[in-house]
């Protein structure tokens, strides 16, 4: 895993396309932070491009995806994730030559492979995840700060264009975010732990609880919501995510099944010390994790 550090590099255009929360968050960024001087975004429904026309953040919202990509530097594809390889064919043949298109899946993997596959020789593919968002959805609610000091993967493959590596970190950096370079088949790894498996957790938890008796949840105090805020997330959004990474995610659930049985044995068997061992190993790490930015 590599760290990089750049100066500031701005872009003649920067196009997003299907803008969400992260979408929209990273055209309020480049714009509040001058990194592009030409901010192009597409969405397919009518209203949203004729809504996006009149934020002073976006410069044209095109009414077709090809006029959009057309003189772009970089492109930023924004739809789910399961959408991410059918964007990339559907650009493909209007691209410049030497344009760059990256993404915000936080899925990698195949969807990266096949997307560097879609695209023409002379145009480069580079995938991204920035580790940023919220229960909330819609470039309505984005904001121009939400990358700042959060962690950004770009997941380049072994025959990836280095120099179009570096202007995807480069750009990133910029918005604020700390860049770290790992393989996809890596990414998915990692982020069936640390982010899809949070997410099953706290829904199946509200799931369970939804089978309880309801008036338990006015009694609820601020534990409750702090280990279930995510399970406020879209069902949809999540599907996809989960399809694409099912089978890292079914590992990271094995394991935490054996986490769950060493817990439940620990306290059928009274062995409270191994329960407290238990506890503090996993106090030790949430202690550990890094201030969120204010």
């Amino acid at each position: 895993m590599a760290v990089f550090a750049w100066l500031k590099h701005v872009l003649e255009q920067l196009t997003i396309l299907a803008p969400g929360l992260l979408g929209g968050s990273v055209a309020r960024t480049a714009r509040a932070r001058s990194l592009a001087k030409r901010i192009v975004i597409w969405a397919r429904r009518p209203e949203a491009r004729l809504q996006l026309r009149a934020q002073p953040w976006c410069d044209a919202a095109p009414d077709t995806i090809e006029e959009a990509v057309a003189t772009a530097s970089l492109v930023v594809l924004a739809p789910p994730v399961d959408r991410i390889v059918t964007m990339a064919e559907e650009i493909a043949p209007s691209l410049p030559a030497g344009a760059i298109v990256t993404d915000v899946g936080s899925v990698k993997g195949d969807i990266a492979r096949r997307a560097h596959q879609a695209l023409r020789k002379g145009t480069h593919f580079v995938g991204s995840h920035p580790m940023a968002g919220s229960e909330k959805t819609g470039w309505e609610n984005a904001t121009d700060t939400l990358f700042n000091q959060r962690t950004c993967f770009v997941t380049p493959l072994l025959d990836t264009d280095a120099a179009a590596t570096a202007q995807v970190v480069r750009f990133w950096q910029d918005t604020g975010m700390n860049v770290a370079t790992v393989s996809p088949d890596e990414h998915d790894e990692i982020v069936a732990h640390i982010s899809h498996l949070p997410q099953v957790i706290a829904s199946t938890l509200c799931a369970f609880l939804a089978g309880k008796n309801p008036a338990w949840r006015d009694f609820a105090g601020g534990g409750l919501r702090d280990t279930t805020r995510i399970a406020g997330s879209d069902a949809t959004m999540w599907r996809a995510i989960f399809e694409h990474n099912r089978d890292e995610i079914l590992r990271a659930l094995r394991q935490y099944e054996d986490a769950l049985h060493a817990f439940q044995t620990a306290l059928a068997n009274r062995d409270y010390p191994e329960l407290v061992s238990q506890l503090q190993r996993g106090k030790a790490y949430r202690d550990q994790f890094r201030l969120p930015p204010q």
